[in-house]
């Protein structure tokens, strides 16, 4: 009976021991499967352990280059995306160039438009557990500030005169001469974003190097291999709304087509952004039916500046029959495949002030030679091209020579010049060449694009009455180019509303009448992905990512 009494407590004994051990097994099971359990400045979140292995989302995309160093005041190596996904901004762009509060959950601008008070969030910590407070503002600012060369193609940057911690949620920023876009270009994602102070190098200097990227956002970077892959984790303290998706993982792909070979295979869930496939690409994956697909509203408008100065252009009949004489539909359609969309206007009218109701150019090639007559330049008997005073009209168009769109597109309009006796000489460069000469206005016809949101339509008139990038240059055949260029200054420096808007249209107006740029298509960003993959919004800022809407429903 002894015997049987010390057999049973064995086999209680060890019963109770191997359940035990049991459940320490699946314990560390389940905090392993947990993606907030990973990472270096990962923080876990109070769910259990078998609820976070539940609800594990991953999204895997690729992108051409190596996120870069994380560094949000600086620029290349660094991509825009991955600084405009990590950092966050004072205040954002949102949908209509609608600015709404980010970082700072309100601001006072003064009566004179010069000092801008913005009063911060109390409630957000950056991913190593400090405070954001007005002295990491100020902490950032120095850094920014003591490179204004770096940033001066900001225009804030150059009109800061100062800035000063109020209190610990109260920064205050004092400009020299009013400058209304300021508001907008708080929301650029570099350099005006903010890094934790314990990520600043030792000298408080980040124009070279930063010691971490400590942020405030939804993400913390937990896994990095240079040029292969980098890994993000949810951060589950981030104070406002979080991802759907708890990590996200960017591969390094550098050629297109093995993008879209990895996107077949089930190697990535995403392909995202601007020139990240050819174009033809996209359209045979959204005609296979295996992918959604998705093209955003007008990011930045493609069009060709025309040089008013010199040549057949500074007669305005002769730019607007070249108005009319391209077959802009056709551009769109069989250049780009319909991806992008057709511009009427050089801004698309989704941009603050650019709603102004100009009327389209139809393609019309009778209008179009009507003009030309009108001008004088005459088509004699038996040739090809039109003449005056014994000239025949020639003018030059400049291209990217490997753009795999405005090659094409340039030999398009070539064949439609061709029709109303117009001899159009194609001239392809690589982008140094080509920088010299729009710099030097030294071209009737040159590609461009403008800068797209949140930068314009500011930085579009800034660069229209500024010298030194050709376009100023190219536009002072204009009778009207003095005023023009006064209400360009005048916009910029307007703090009344109503006032700004009748500048802008002012502006758009003339420069839509003197035909001084020729509107052909606007920039989209596309989106592949499998239906699996939902929640897709394009951001309104062109540099953001939709990641903190998507959602993984397998």
């Amino acid at each position: 009976m002894y015997r049987n009494w010390k057999s049973l407590k064995a086999i209680v004994l060890f019963t109770l021991i191997f359940s035990l051990v049991l459940a320490g097994c699946q314990s560390n099971n389940n905090n392993a499967a947990s993606p907030e359990s990973s990472g270096p400045a990962s923080t876990a979140g109070s769910a259990s352990s078998t609820n976070a292995a539940a609800e594990d989302k991953t999204l895997t995309i690729s992108w051409p280059k190596d996120i870069g160093p994380l560094n949000p005041h600086q620029y290349t190596p660094n991509e825009f995306f991955a600084q405009g996904m990590y950092y966050e901004p004072l205040i954002d762009y949102g949908e209509g160039g609608k600015l709404v509060p980010k970082l700072a959950e309100s601001w006072d601008i003064s009566e004179d438009g010069k000092t801008y008070t913005f009063h911060l969030r109390q409630d957000v910590k950056f991913t190593d557990g400090s405070v954001f407070d007005a002295n990491v503002v100020q902490k950032n600012f120095d850094t920014i500030l003591a490179n204004r060369d770096m940033h001066s193609w900001l225009g804030v940057i150059a009109q800061i005169d100062k800035t000063e911690v109020v209190d610990a949620n109260t920064f205050k920023i004092t400009l020299k001469n009013q400058y209304y876009p300021a508001l907008q270009e708080f929301a650029v994602v570099r350099p005006l974003r903010f890094l934790g102070a314990a990520g600043f190098p030792d000298d408080g200097n980040t124009a070279e190097t930063i010691k971490s990227p400590i942020t405030t956002g939804q993400w913390v970077l937990s896994e990095y291999k240079k040029d292969e892959v980098a890994v993000f984790t949810r951060n589950d303290n981030y104070w406002g709304t979080k991802p759907k998706i708890n990590k996200l993982v960017v591969k390094v792909i550098p050629d297109p087509e093995a993008r879209v070979l990895a996107l077949e295979k089930g190697d990535i869930d995403l392909i995202y952004g601007e020139g990240t496939i050819s174009l033809d690409a996209f359209v045979n994956l959204r005609d296979s039916g295996k992918f959604e697909t998705s093209v955003s509203d007008a990011l930045a408008s493609r069009a060709l500046i025309v040089n008013t100065t010199k040549g057949p252009f500074a007669d305005q009949n002769v730019r607007l029959a070249l108005q009319h004489a391209v077959n802009k539909q056709a551009l769109v359609d069989g250049v780009t495949n319909g991806v992008e969309k057709l511009a009427d206007t050089i801004i698309a009218s989704n941009f603050p002030y650019a709603n102004v109701g100009l009327k389209a150019y139809d393609y019309n090639v009778e209008t179009a030679k009507s003009l030309l007559d009108q001008a004088g330049w005459m088509l004699p008997d038996g040739k090809t091209f039109r003449e005056k005073d014994g000239k025949q009209l020639q003018i030059e168009l400049v291209y990217m020579g490997d753009d795999e769109v405005e090659k094409p597109m340039a030999t398009a309009i070539q064949s439609d010049l061709k029709q109303i006796g117009i001899d159009l000489k194609l001239t392809g460069l690589e982008r140094q060449l080509r920088n010299k000469r729009m710099e030097a206005a030294d071209s009737d016809l040159l590609f461009w694009s403008t800068y797209g949101a949140p930068y314009d339509p500011h930085n579009f008139v800034s660069t229209n009455y500024e010298p030194g990038y050709g376009i100023y240059e190219s536009q002072q055949g204009l009778s009207m180019a003095k005023e023009l260029h006064q209400q360009m200054k005048d916009v910029l420096l307007t703090t009344d509303e109503t006032e700004r808007q009748k500048l802008y249209t002012s502006i758009f107006k003339t420069l839509h009448e003197q035909a001084v740029y020729l509107p052909i298509s606007y920039l989209t960003s596309i989106a592949v992905y499998p239906k699996y993959v939902t929640g897709l919004k394009f951001p309104a800022h062109r540099d953001e990512t939709p990641f903190d809407t998507l959602d993984i429903q397998k």
